[in-house]
């Protein structure tokens, strides 16, 4: 029946009725039927997982005091308005109830949604409506108002950041009147646009605040500015489901027995044990010792990233004592360049990066490089690895720096080490890419960055919701955010750069000007030392100047008449204010043309131009000789962090509940409770993160010990026990060897953190010292190489690769630390590093920009930091063939390896090859390989000697340079065996 012949046989007065009520469109059922309904939809489909005992989400759903007050993220019902209510949200997107054929049926969704449009009654107390305390309150102030009206700038005198504040008021008087909204300045300033002042709102990075906003303030005011008592600090933990704490990588690691194998006489260390008796089960072994040759080769870049000298592989082949393998070991973890080597992955791991990214501008970041230079001394030291990772988390809380009257070095290494959380890409240095979600993102990569680098889980999707997988709620992503908000706080930001709090000058925000003493000593003593040096030329100058115009002066009075030259000549000394009428007059007539500037000076005694001009280079160059004034770039506690709320699904304008900073409760032990207080007496610091510090490198902490040294495995076999490096979580990859990651993680903590230790056991066991050659056995049974049967065939990593090119050329400068060295970029995209007098210094000390690195670097894999970099990948791609070939500074690279060859062994063409072997490949030339780089050596001198003139001595050369290229493009150079 068509919808007009319905109409025609309902009367007419109940047409009306039913139009005017919108009843044709959906006829609302009675509240009282909907409240019984919806009790019956709760119990049927919700109340298993969110009842009144261990609710999920700590949602209760179960009696009216747990729809007031709401999950995790806060309230689930707002009464009137279903669209604003995750509670209908989740049923009418079939999220709620969970699984395969729970959803509910479309008439069930639509009583939810009439209930809760009638305003959700709920039992004797009528409607959902909880009263709106502080915590909505603050959320939208600290939002809109704090930025001005807070801890750091307090205009009119006025802070908004409590109720007490707020009562007080400012210049003008109470900022609020409780109970009565229209008498309130607060609310008559927001009415009326005079606040926010709408013409500096974007200076300040905040928004005009919305009606729905100011309709909450207005009803916390009318309510007398109600408070609600906070959760209390250090409160036990919500209940685990029984189970979550099994989960292998959620316990402390034990310290397994170590196997007994049949293969006893292969173990030289328990790491052989626990890796033969996996083997033993598939019919394998370890394959075969590598020679000494590939071993010492292997060892040399994975401890150093730089080949064996000659020299080195000379001594190490005729030292006839026992034990030699061990004492080389030794020699490369006392390298200096072990610190640079390891230092790039744990660059890679911070994210670090020079400049800010995200913006096309990517402005530097200056002085980031003392945090690389941090690195590579802590890693040569051997600083025990919990404290190496407390002086990152919380240097800034180990020593009392704002009031020491010595800034050592420990102190200041302190400091720097905090740079470890600033690196992400971060454009808030501009207003309009600095509001509060702009922040809330940079907050959220610094976090991931610490949860992928250091605890080894995935935490950044509990910013919106709990985690899918591992016991992680979205409370314990804003508990975690709280522990750092000290310092990284989007209601108290501290942009990139502008004006520090340290400083007047435009130094940037984020740097500070305490460095070691000594060092700020030394820059004071270098500067005074030019400083005298100007004064002494100027002086100089101002004295010939003074004597030269002098006898000018003479010459032009010796033109005058002899009785006035007497009076003219005391007239011209005498000042001004002192002179005679006499002396006046003589001054009106004579002194203008008596007087004889530098400029002049120069045009009558080119002598004296020519002098100045030296004396003005000699100044240039020593005011170009100084030192600015040293800082470092750093994160530090401000002590006075802004409340932290869960944000439903992110949001920052739908904040929930108030949380207090925290620690994940699948990684603590049962009943542990964070404690969180000042690092000393008076300190203008919370101590949060180095209680989170300390914490974190507890010695039976689950993840900690596993994490690194899951790490330093994986870059020594081409891959991890597990091999999910970032996520040892529910949704990661199991260890495949469980019991060794556990015995070698707690033989790191009982070695007192040292990370040395770890590598020193690693080069000596015999599952390092495996050939790389793959059998047929092992090509069945072992694939993969997940049983660790044999080493890896490894490619060098960029930084090794270009460091070879530049070692092999005799380029490389071994000069560590300082400044980073400068790339330019071509029109076409071409980057290059800057040659320094002495060549070029290793790969670590380049300048890392992100939108600028060094085009070699970048096509063998160099990862560009969004935010940081948990695993290299490794390609094999045609620009990277194509770079070695044609590149201009390869070639160049080429002919002077050709010329350092020359040097060391003249030019007998089989002397040529061998040296050129030694120097590449660390080796020499099996017979094969000679008699085929002799022929090819051959006939490259006969062209080149009928390209060029006959007997031209620069033939040989490029030949010998050819050769050398074509080494360089190598697989046996690029490749590690």
């Amino acid at each position: 029946m068509r919808a007009y012949d319905l109409l025609r046989q309902i009367p007419l007065a109940s047409v009306l009725v039913l139009l005017v009520s919108g009843g044709l469109a959906r006829a609302e059922p009675k509240p009282a039927g909907l409240e019984s309904r919806v009790r019956g939809l709760l119990k049927t489909h919700c109340l298993k997982c969110h009842g009144a005992t261990r609710p999920k989400g700590e949602l209760s759903l179960a009696n009216r005091a747990g729809l007031l007050k709401g999950g995790e993220t806060g309230r689930v019902i707002v009464p009137g308005e279903p669209e604003k209510s995750l509670l209908y949200e989740h049923v009418r997107d079939g999220e709620m109830p969970p699984g395969k054929g729970k959803r509910l049926r479309k008439a069930d969704v639509e009583t939810f949604r009439a209930w809760i449009a009638q305003g959700a009654p709920f039992g004797p107390g009528g409607r959902l409506l909880r009263q709106v305390t502080q915590h909505e309150a603050y959320a939208i102030l600290h939002l809109r108002c704090v930025v001005c009206h807070g801890g750091r700038q307090q205009n009119s005198q006025l802070d908004l950041r409590t109720r007490g504040s707020i009562l007080k008021g400012g210049k003008s008087g109470p900022a609020a009147v409780p109970g009565q909204p229209a008498q309130t300045l607060l609310l008559k300033k927001i009415h009326d646009e005079t606040m926010p002042p709408r013409r500096r709102v974007v200076e300040a990075s905040i928004k005009v605040i919305p009606e729905g906003e100011i309709e909450v303030l207005t009803r916390w005011i009318a309510a007398g500015l109600p408070l609600a008592p906070d959760p209390p600090h250090g409160a036990p933990k919500p209940a685990l489901r029984q189970g979550d704490r099994e989960f292998w990588a959620f316990q402390p690691p034990r310290s397994a027995t170590v196997p007994q194998v049949r293969n006893a006489e292969a173990v030289r260390d328990p790491i052989d044990a626990f890796l033969l008796e996996k083997l033993e089960r598939q019919g394998l072994s370890l394959s075969a010792p590598a020679g000494e040759l590939a071993l010492l080769r292997r060892a040399s870049y994975d401890v150093t990233g730089l080949a064996p000298t000659p020299e080195e592989v000379e001594r190490f082949l005729s030292d006839p004592a026992p034990r030699k393998w061990e004492r080389q070991v030794d020699r490369l973890l006392a390298s200096p360049h072990f610190g640079e080597r390891w230092a790039r992955f744990w660059l890679d791991l911070a994210g670090y990066s020079e400049s800010d990214g995200i913006q096309n501008a990517d402005p530097i970041r200056r002085a980031a490089y003392r945090y690389r230079d941090y690195v590579i001394r802590a890693l040569n030291e051997d600083k025990p690895y919990d404290r190496f990772v407390t002086e990152q988390l919380a240097g800034d809380e180990l020593a009392d720096y704002r009031n020491a009257k010595v800034i050592t070095r420990e102190i200041a290494d302190n400091l720097v080490a905090t740079g470890f959380l600033r690196f992400v890409p971060d454009a808030t240095y501009a207003n309009i890419t600095g509001f509060v979600p702009d922040r809330l993102d940079v907050i959220n990569a610094e976090l991931e960055v610490l949860t992928s680098s250091l605890m080894g889980i995935t935490l950044k999707c509990a910013r919106c919701h709990a985690h899918k997988f591992d016991p992680l709620s979205q409370a314990e992503y804003y508990q975690l955010a709280a522990v750092f908000k000290g310092a990284l706080d989007e209601h108290d930001w501290l942009k990139p750069y502008g004006t520090s709090q340290f400083s007047s000058g435009p130094i940037g925000f984020r740097h500070m000007p305490i460095v070691a003493t000594a060092e700020a000593e030394e820059v004071k003593t270098h500067n005074a030392s030019l400083v005298q040096q100007v004064t002494r030329e100027k002086t100089r100058l101002a004295q010939r100047a003074r004597l030269l115009r002098t006898k000018q002066v003479d010459l032009r009075l010796g033109k005058l008449p002899a009785p006035l030259r007497a009076d003219i000549r005391k007239m011209l000394v005498t000042a001004k204010a002192k002179r005679s009428e006499v002396q006046k007059y003589l001054a009106s007539k004579f002194e203008k043309s008596l007087t004889i500037d530098d400029g002049a000076l120069k045009k009558l005694e080119p002598e004296f131009a020519k002098a100045s001009a030296e004396t003005e280079k000699r100044i240039k160059s020593f005011e170009g000789q100084k030192k600015e004034a040293p800082f470092l770039r750093a994160l530090w506690d401000r002590g006075t962090p802004s409340p932290t709320y869960v944000l439903r699904r992110g949001n920052y304008l739908t904040p929930g509940r108030k949380v207090h900073p925290d620690v994940p409760a699948v990684l603590s032990p049962v009943g542990y409770r964070f404690t969180v207080q000042p690092p000393w007496p008076e300190a203008k610091s919370t101590g949060r993160r180095l209680a989170f510090a300390r914490w974190l490198t507890r010695d039976d902490h689950p993840l900690t010990a596993r994490i690194i040294v899951n790490r330093i495995w994986k870059h020594y076999f081409g891959r991890g026990i597990v091999v999910t490096l970032d996520n040892f979580g529910k949704a990661g990859a199991r260890p495949t060897h469980p019991e060794l990651l556990d015995w070698l993680a707690v033989d790191l903590v009982r070695r007192d953190w040292s990370l040395k230790s770890l590598h020193r056991r690693i080069l000596l066991s015999a599952a390092y010292r495996q050939e790389s050659a793959v059998g047929d056995l092992q090509q069945r049974q072992d694939p993969d190489n997940r049983l660790f049967s044999r080493m890896p065939l490894k490619r060098l990593e960029a930084e090794s690769l270009r460091d070879s090119l530049l070692a092999a050329a005799g380029e490389l400068e071994m000069r560590q630390f300082g400044p980073s060295d400068p790339v330019t970029a071509r029109a076409d995209g071409l980057v290059t590093a800057t040659r320094g007098p002495r060549g070029w210094r290793r790969s670590i000390f380049l300048l890392q920009r992100r939108t600028q690195i060094a085009t070699l670097l970048q096509n063998f894999d160099l990862p560009r930091m969004n935010p940081n970099c948990i695993e290299r990948p490794v390609s094999n791609v045609a620009p990277q063939a194509l770079h070695l070939l044609n590149n201009k500074m390869v070639r160049e690279l080429a002919d002077r390896f050709a010329e350092r060859v020359e040097r060391e062994v003249g030019g007998g063409v089989s002397a040529q090859i061998e040296r050129t072997y030694h120097i590449a490949l660390s080796r020499p030339p099996d017979p094969e390989e000679l008699a085929a780089s002799v022929s090819a050596l051959s006939r490259l001198r006969k062209q080149w000697h009928a390209k060029l003139e006959k007997n031209d001595p620069q033939a040989d050369r490029r030949a010998l340079g050819n050769f050398c290229h074509a080494l360089m493009n190598s697989a046996a150079f690029m490749y590690i065996d």
